[in-house]
């Protein structure tokens, strides 16, 4: 249904790129990114709506991150610049239950690991 790409081993200030490829029949969800550092909650980082004219992030990445949609290639990206240690976390891309950006998907992707070295 979903995938994650793109995770690795950065130092803090570097810019790294995350890939969701997911399936055709997800083409009209909106799609999320949430993160899970570890021993603490998983968290909403962005989110953008089926054509990604819309789009939403949490406070704590607002300026830094950037989340994008490609319909032709069933891709969001989510652009990470300026990176720091607290971004280190298994990154997890989802979808909603339709084109609402209501921060609840239903559908979840395996994650990927980013980790911010200091």
């Amino acid at each position: 249904q979903l995938q994650a790409f793109g995770g690795g081993l950065v130092q803090a200030g570097a810019s790294l790129s995350l890939s969701c490829i997911y399936s055709r029949r997800l083409s009209n969800n909106a799609i999320d990114w949430f993160r899970q550092a570890p021993g603490k909650e998983r968290e909403f980082v962005a989110a953008t709506t089926f054509n990604g004219g819309d789009s939403m992030y949490a406070e704590s990445v607002k300026g830094r991150f950037t989340i994008s949609r490609d319909r032709t290639q069933n891709t969001v990206y989510l652009q990470m610049n300026n990176l720091k240690p607290e971004d280190t976390a298994v990154y997890y891309c989802a979808a909603e239950q339709g084109n609402f950006l209501r921060r609840r998907p239903v559908t979840w992707g395996q994650g990927t690991l980013v980790t911010v070295s200091s």
